[in-house]
């Protein structure tokens, strides 16, 4: 079996939450844009039955030493012309959520 190229982050480091939406598409957009950088991350779902809706969505973890760049390259990537993601994510690079 071939090796991952871009294994996701050891279980065993301190990892940080730097994008989160309700849309996996653009969770799936923005990890790769992450690993493009070599920047490894988890794409973790929150999807969680609540009654007869589901509630949750997806976030993206990166290394603790990594999630500044992480921040930065997601960021940069909002402001590109012609590659808007939507703006209805919360920014867990602003507030703290860590």
């Amino acid at each position: 079996m071939a090796a991952n190229p871009n294994p996701a982050p050891d279980p065993n480091q301190k990892l940080v939450r730097v994008f989160d939406t309700e849309q996996e598409a653009e969770a799936m957009v923005v990890s790769g844009l992450l690993e493009s950088t070599g920047i490894d991350c988890d794409v973790t779902s929150l999807d969680a039955p609540q009654g007869v809706l589901p509630i949750g969505g997806t976030i993206i973890l990166v290394r603790e030493e990594d999630a500044e760049k992480a921040r930065q390259l997601i960021e940069e990537y909002r402001r590109a012309p012609g590659e808007e993601l939507s703006e209805d994510f919360s920014d867990a690079g602003e507030g703290g959520a860590q």
